[in-house]
């Protein structure tokens, strides 16, 4: 019967590996899986080495502090696969761990899959080599992946995005605020990030950009959804050393719901920004890198995009507002934010245009990579025979 080995290396991962799990295995049932993954993998059928938590490590510091375990990790990991050879190898997202794995095991000649195209699209497109050495075939998320990778003869294949199978149509105000319990008043979201390095940079000024706000709208409210206790306390120091004069709302988790429970959302670059998009909310996009990394990246022209927020990206246009670095300022934020609530006609285009960029990403993605590896194992079976 076929097998094939999965590694998943975070939370996300292993929910696209579940996905892929039980789509493949309603097709064939027989395919067996295996690797590292988590319970939502493993609730799908999947038998876990070890959990994905291992390799779930964020920041330089945390990673020096567990590389050697990270090392061992990865040895373990080739070892049990070129021990005993699998139809496939699927590596999900966390390319810095994964793609070192699957190019051992692609010079061994086991076919790999990478699902999720890394982001060499927008910035260090010099990691393109690493991909090609690494991955058989690319499974990618966004539809421009796949001409980008044919540009440098890798193999790719747009799947589409599981948060729009997901999420099917845009959330009410009155379902979000539901589930959070909050009135119905004028009310901002505020996501500067779910790390601490981004609310470090982007908290204060977000916090800033909702004092002002107040001043021009008084009834407005905030609601801030957070992934941890500690990014919550930093952020409600941040807010209180701005002297907000309006009641800020602090959820933990639930970050979809509080972006609906909003009129506008005032968010940080990233996953959420896609997110905000798909529940059908208006939103005003920044970025911060730290001074030494934008410093290196403007020097060495890294980063070569003219938009870098996904519903830009995805539209081809500036549908939404973005700042990043020196531009992510309250005198440009707040102006961003306020236009939302003087231009109700100007939104309705908006969100059709949403809409619109949801039906092209909304190609369940679930069963488009587990017929992409079974087709993989498939023709790897052919070629042995």
């Amino acid at each position: 019967m076929p097998r094939i080995v999965i590694i998943a290396g975070e939370a996300s991962g292993d929910q696209l590996g579940a996905g892929l799990i039980a789509a493949a295995k309603a097709i064939d049932p027989d395919i067996v899986f295996e690797g590292v993954g988590g319970p939502e993998m493993e609730a799908a059928g999947f038998s876990a080495w070890f959990s994905y938590e291992r390799l779930a490590v964020f920041g330089l510091f945390e990673v020096l502090k567990h590389l050697p375990d990270l090392l061992n990790a990865g040895k373990d990991v080739k070892q049990r696969i070129l021990k005993n050879p699998p139809d496939l190898v699927i590596g999900i997202d966390a390319p810095d761990f994964n793609l070192r794995v699957e190019k051992t095991v692609k010079a061994a000649g086991i076919p790999v899959m990478h699902y999720v195209c890394p982001s060499i699209w927008a910035w260090r497109e010099s990691r393109v080599k690493h991909i090609s050495a690494a991955a058989d075939h690319v499974l990618c998320l966004l539809p421009f992946e796949p001409d980008f990778l044919q540009q440098h003869k890798i193999s790719g294949e747009f799947v589409g995005h599981p948060l729009a199978d997901e999420i099917i149509e845009p959330l009410s105000l009155a379902s979000g605020r539901s589930v959070l319990g909050l009135d119905a008043q004028r009310r901002v979201a505020i996501l500067p990030g779910s790390r601490m390095s981004e609310v470090q940079r982007l908290g204060p000024v977000f916090a800033e950009t909702a004092a002002w706000l107040v001043e021009r709208i008084p009834d407005i409210r905030f609601v801030a959804p957070f992934a941890n206790q500690k990014t919550r306390e930093a952020f409600k120091s941040l807010w209180q050393s701005a002297g907000v004069n309006a009641p800020l709302d602090c959820v933990d988790g639930h970050a979809r719901e509080a972006m609906a429970a909003a009129d506008v959302v005032l968010l940080a670059s990233g996953t959420a920004t896609l997110e905000a998009m798909l529940v059908g909310r208006p939103m005003v996009v920044a970025y911060r890198l730290s001074p030494v990394s934008y410093w290196l990246a403007r020097l060495f022209k890294l980063i070569k995009l003219k938009y870098f927020s996904l519903p830009n990206l995805l539209a081809g246009e500036a549908i939404v507002p973005e700042m990043i670095q020196h531009d992510a300022v309250v005198d440009k934020l707040g102006p961003a934010v306020l236009a939302y609530y003087q231009s109700a006609d100007g939104n309705k285009a908006l969100l059709q245009r949403f809409e619109e960029l949801q039906g092209v990403l909304r190609q369940n993605a679930s069963q488009k990579s587990a017929k992409a590896a079974i087709r993989m194992v498939a023709e790897g079976l052919a070629r042995k025979g």
